[in-house]
């Protein structure tokens, strides 16, 4: 080979050289910025992913927060609602004051323009009779001595047969007078305090679980029942009916114990007399705190403080004590708070007379225990135990049975009075009852046109159902009315009763 030809070769082997190198470096580089550009969108791309997680948790917070906000504002809503309610309340109560306190203003303004014209009278009457003494001595010419005896003998003889009359009829003036004000001040007293009455009665029931354990209470040859019965001293019934066992007793602070003693034992299965002595001291117990308890709540609604613990405990009894099915406690209350609101109104010792009415029948929870009616022996344990002489004196006669020394005594009397004859207080008899029932039947059967009549609602409510073809809508209208009419005019009866007139056309049609 020629050098042309060899130095030619080697130029054109440089230039592919040169040629590979370049093309292998240009695909180098292109390689890495495809790699670069590609990492920066991989990034772009991560970080809108991340921008949108965040976003979304954002959200997810933002919503969390607002279900929060949500449930505090209906909280605060609802919160706003029971203040705006106690609010009226409120409201109410304090419309109900105002009026109260109205009505007393009232009756204070008319006492006082009453006493201010008595006043005017007697100024008026005084100066009429000084007129008239100076004419009788322009008259007569004579000194004041001789003008007076002469005038109180000629007013003597002239006044002789008119004085009885004039007694008489100031007598009869201030009786009236003072009825009306008994009247007015009990009926204030009644109109601000009213209370209501549990009824009692001689026998309670104990739910058993089953049959079996009524032979578990009654024992081997009835042991049990016999150790039971004396270490309560109450009469257990158990009889033919199922799930119960009948306690009777008298003495309703040993039934009540006789009751959850029973209970106790039941639940505890262990019946036989050791455990049934056990159960009855610790429910004695129990029953001695739980009474005393009633006498410290009774003395505290009745606004009367400072009693000797003895006293509390006498209290307490009366809550297990009725007298013609009225609690007694309830009603030493609401008899406490009549007395004092009376003499409030007289202007007496409110304090005073509420404990005075509070402890008035304390002697029925001591009357098996001692000797003599519940007024002596309330006196006697008020006396005992350090009262002062208004609260043993009222005790004492507000069954008239003493006369009384004490403005207190007749007022508890009377507030006693009030207390068991109002309506509600005391439980009518069965006999009483039906007895009332047919009487309202009577009345408006005795009207024509009445089919059939039904006393409801305990007496409160007559239904009078009528013939559509002699009783058209508005002699029904009339006939409720003279029905009405005829019940007030012939029956006493508390609260109302309602007379409902029923007329009934049917018309039937049958297909066939």
């Amino acid at each position: 080979m020629d050098p042309v030809s060899a130095g030619i070769g080697l130029v054109i082997g440089a230039a592919i050289g040169y040629l590979v190198d370049r093309l292998i470096k240009g695909s180098a580089y292109r390689s890495r910025d495809q790699i670069l550009q590609d990492a920066e969108r991989d990034a772009d791309n991560l970080r809108k992913t991340r921008e949108i997680e965040a976003k979304e948790e954002m959200l997810k917070r933002r919503e969390a927060i607002e279900d929060e906000l949500n449930a505090l504002r209906e909280k605060l809503r609802s919160e706003e609602r029971k203040l705006d309610k106690r609010e009226a309340a409120i409201d109410e109560m304090k419309t109900d004051i105002q009026k109260k306190e109205g009505m007393l203003q009232t009756m204070q303004k008319r006492v006082a323009d009453r006493g201010k014209a008595i006043e005017a009278r007697e100024t008026e009457l005084a100066k009429l009779l000084q007129q008239e003494q100076d004419e009788l001595f322009k008259i007569t010419g004579l000194d004041k001595p001789a003008a007076t005896e002469k005038l109180l003998t000629r007013l003597e003889q002239q006044l002789q047969s008119e004085t009885g009359g004039v007694i008489m009829k100031h007598e009869s003036y201030l009786k009236e007078e003072q009825e009306r004000l008994a009247r007015e001040i009990i009926g204030m007293a009644v109109q601000r305090y009213a209370s209501q009455h549990t009824s009692e009665t001689t026998v309670s029931t104990v739910d058993i679980p089953n049959d079996e354990m009524k032979g578990r209470i009654i024992g081997r040859e009835g042991r049990n029942i016999r150790a039971f019965e004396k270490e309560t001293g109450v009469d257990v019934i158990v009889d033919d009916t199922p799930g119960v066992v009948v306690v009777s007793a008298f003495d309703n602070v040993r039934r009540e114990i006789a009751k959850l003693a029973l209970a106790k034992l039941i639940q505890d299965g262990r019946i036989h007399p050791t455990r049934i002595e056990e159960i009855v001291a610790e429910t004695t117990k129990e029953m001695d705190d739980h009474i005393m308890r009633l006498g410290k709540e009774g003395s505290m609604e009745a606004e009367v403080f400072n009693l000797h613990e003895k006293l509390l405990q006498l209290m307490g009894r009366l809550n297990f004590r009725v007298s013609y099915s009225q609690n007694v406690l309830q009603h030493s209350i609401e008899v406490a708070h009549l007395t004092g609101m009376m003499a409030e109104q007289l202007g007496l010792d409110g304090t005073l007379a509420r404990r005075c009415g509070f402890l008035h029948d304390i002697g029925k929870a001591a009357d098996h225990e001692m000797e003599g009616g519940h007024p002596a022996i309330g006196a006697e344990l008020l006396k005992r135990y350090g009262e002062g002489e208004e609260v043993v004196h009222a005790a004492a006669g507000h069954h008239d049975d003493i006369r009384p020394e004490y403005i207190y005594t007749v007022l508890v009397a009377a507030a006693d009075a009030v207390s068991a004859s109002r309506p509600g207080a005391r439980r009518e008899t069965l006999e009483k009852y039906v007895r009332r029932l047919e009487e309202l039947e009577a009345i408006a059967n005795g009207f024509p046109g009445v089919n059939q009549t039904y006393a409801v609602q305990a007496g409160r409510e007559v239904r009078v159902i009528v013939d559509p073809k002699e009783v058209n809508d508005r002699e029904a209208a009339k006939m409720a009315r003279d029905i009405a009419l005829a019940v007030e005019q012939s029956m006493t009866y508390p609260g109302e009763v309602k007379v409902t007139v029923m007329r009934e056309i049917r018309a039937v049609g049958v297909a066939k």
